[in-house]
């Protein structure tokens, strides 16, 4: 019997959905499943890792790793992996995940597969499909003579059940030795909102230029309020400054595969289709009826998102309140 360390990220002292799926992946395979947590809020949120499928836990609650320093991180992990003679670890595709762990597999000369959306675990063996080229087409990757297989699978790829709150788990505190430093992390600057990061995002509703201006995407978030989503943005609108980088959807911004994707006033360039064409629902609201964006559109509306926004709002919030 293998074991698999499950890396855990959290956010705002919750551990992350696309950690609870992993966990949970991780427990239907038969090995021994190792929750793997960094950071003060691992001391407090523990348990967590235990509800959803974690047999052992290792952590350590050192401050130093409350911002994340690739030296340190790198450092840790490899020791933990180690320690622990786990032989496959999965993480999340996220943007620390993906820097620390290609550092992780040189340091230990393991083998690692990034932005998989799909998984088996059979044995040993492991494989893993993964998009290329925007999507266009998909490699099923596979580790040969690998001490140490690492995968980093896309959010909302696996499924999520109700966590079992009667679960525990033991749990082993570590101290890393701590790497010379050549670089200090004193601060890092975040936004101030408090909704799910887009690649977490169940419902995201998002925007383009048909918006027509920055004020406009009140409307979003007027809508996102409703149902409890994460707004989101095409290139354009970020690229003429109505709304930060980090709300953009797409091949050069955040891929995301919510169950609910509303796109308003996106026509559907090709770069954000490969961002958001994993969405299991995507409604489109254009004026355009040949706008691209209506080819992966599940359900589509033809006509102004200025004049259906406001509508769709105060539907949702009769609908929710019934």
């Amino acid at each position: 019997m293998s074991k698999i360390l499950v890396f855990a990220e959290f956010q705002n002292g919750k551990l992350k959905r696309s950690s609870q799926e992993l966990l949970q992946f991780a427990a239907k395979s038969g090995h021994t499943v190792l929750g793997f947590a960094l950071g003060t809020q691992a001391g407090t949120a523990n348990a967590e890792l235990a509800h959803h499928g974690a047999q052992e836990i290792h952590f350590s609650k050192d401050a130093s790793f409350d911002m994340y320093n690739p030296e340190l991180f790198t450092a840790a992990a490899s020791e933990a992996i180690t320690k622990t003679g786990a032989t496959i670890v999965l993480a999340s595709a996220s943007s620390t995940a993906k820097d620390l762990f290609p550092r992780v597999a040189a340091k230990l000369n393991a083998g690692v597969i990034s932005d998989g959306t799909e998984i088996t675990v059979s044995g040993d063996d492991v494989k893993v499909k993964k998009p290329l080229y925007a999507g266009k087409c998909f490699a099923m990757g596979t580790f040969e003579n690998a001490p140490v297989k690492i995968v980093l699978m896309r959010a909302n790829q696996l499924p999520v059940a109700p966590a079992d709150t009667a679960k525990t788990a033991p749990a082993t505190e570590h101290t890393f030795a701590a790497p010379s430093l050549k670089t200090i992390i004193k601060n890092i600057v975040k936004g101030t909102s408090e909704k799910l990061d887009l690649t977490e995002a169940n419902i995201i509703v998002s925007g383009g230029r048909g918006l027509k201006e920055a004020g406009n995407f009140k409307l979003l978030h007027d809508l996102a309020d409703v149902l409890g989503a994460t707004v989101g943005a095409s290139r354009a609108v970020v690229d003429a400054g109505w709304v930060p980088h980090s709300m953009q959807v797409g091949q050069t911004g955040k891929t995301v595969a919510p169950s609910l994707y509303i796109a308003a006033g996106v026509s559907g360039a090709i770069q954000h289709l490969a961002g958001m064409s994993g969405s299991k629902v995507i409604v489109a609201i254009n004026n355009d009826p040949n706008a691209p964006i209506f080819q992966k559109a599940t359900y589509g509306i033809v006509g102004d998102a200025l004049e259906i926004l406001p509508k769709l709002t105060e539907e949702f919030k009769k609908a929710l309140h019934h």
